[in-house]
Formats: C-alpha cells, structure tokens, sequence
C-alpha cells in the first residue's frame, strides 16, 4: 500500500511547520499541485497539531509524520491521525511499533546492512536517507541487484536538478523534497509561490508504464 501511494505521486514534500495556522494553508498549496502526500518533521511543537488540522481539512490528502527516533514518537503521531510514518533509520522497536498501530512505516536505511535488517522486519519500502551524502544514484544503482524487491525514496539533497536521476531507476518510486515550503515564502503567506514550485515538482515524476 505504501510503495503504491509514494509511486502514486512521485514527490513527497518534507515540511516544517512552526506556525499551526500555516499548516492548512500550506497543505493546501501543495495539494493543489497534485502533491497530496505531505511529511510532515517533528521537529516543531506546532508539528503534532499540523497533522491533526490537515487531517481535518484535507481528507483527500495523505498526511505522514517524519524525522520519527522513538515509539514515543510514533504513538503521539498516531494519534495525531498521521496515515504513514517516517524514520531517519532503522530500529527493530520502531518497526515493532508501527506494526502494532497498523500504521505504514518508511524507515530510513542507507547500507546493505541496514537494509537486510529492515527487510528482516518485513520493511520493503524505505527511505534511502540521506541520499546525496550515502552515495546518491550510485548506491542505488548497486543495491538494485542484490535487492531487486526493495523500493526506496529517496530523502536528502534531492533537488529539482537531480531528482530525474533518482526518478529513472528502477527501485525508486518517490523522492522527498524539503526546498518545496521554503520558510521565506510559508513566513510571509506566499502559497502561490509554494504551489509553483511544488507544480514544477510533480512535473518530475516519472511517467507511468
């Protein structure tokens, strides 16, 4: 279900919300680009309420919880109605976690290692993070062969100019992308702005068949 909503979209927006007022707007103007799965980071205190109010709002949309380290964190994001999680790494309690809440996780992985531990889990569909500095396109291009099941979205240094390179292989099904809500722009209201960028970014993803 997880590999079919990411492929789905092609991009994912990585957002930070500082501000819960901004939250449905800026989900708004993602959304209006076809961008209708959003991660959100908890990296904010306005994070766990963010999720909450774009549930609310945006029923169509599918909204995550990212940069999750505990099971602490997962259950209050569960409980904020995240439909998807989001880990930096791997870890057997995160995974044990999410399978108790039912919730699909994307856990972060970026060696073979981490990756034959994850698949231990039952984890098939993973972010590859951080992907610019683990070996971006060629690491991928590597780990294909041993691991032709595994898909992967990439996180980490993904940029308009190189997500076409991450998009064209074959075990990749998404990208995530933090420069599509850029504070400037989200501080000061300009949500065309944001819809622009974000419509350039599903313009990216790589055509179906």
């Amino acid at each position: 279900m997880l590999r079919n909503t990411l492929a789905n979209v092609g991009v994912v927006p990585v957002i930070t919300v500082a501000d819960v007022a901004q939250a449905v707007p800026l989900a708004q103007a993602l959304c209006a680009a076809g961008l209708t799965v959003l991660e959100v980071t908890l990296r904010t205190p306005a994070a766990l309420p963010a999720i909450a109010a774009m549930r609310r709002a945006l029923p169509t949309a599918i909204v995550g919880a990212g940069t999750v380290v505990s099971a602490e964190q997962l259950a209050a994001a569960v409980d904020a109605g995240s439909q998807f999680l989001v880990s930096p790494g791997f870890s057997v309690r995160l995974a044990a976690a999410a399978r108790r809440a039912a919730v699909p996780l994307l856990a972060g992985v970026a060696t073979p290692t981490e990756l034959l531990a994850a698949l231990d889990e039952g984890l098939d569909t993973l972010k590859f993070f951080p992907a610019e500095q683990a070996g971006g396109v060629a690491m991928l291009k590597a780990l294909y062969a041993p691991f032709p099941g595994a898909a992967f979205c990439p996180t980490g240094g993904i940029t308009p100019e190189n997500a076409p390179q991450y998009l064209a292989q074959p075990n990749v099904v998404a990208v995530g992308m933090s420069s599509l809500a850029p504070a400037e722009h989200v501080g000061r209201g300009d949500f065309a702005a944001i819809t622009a960028l974000a419509r350039a970014a599903a313009a990216l993803r790589r055509p179906a068949g």
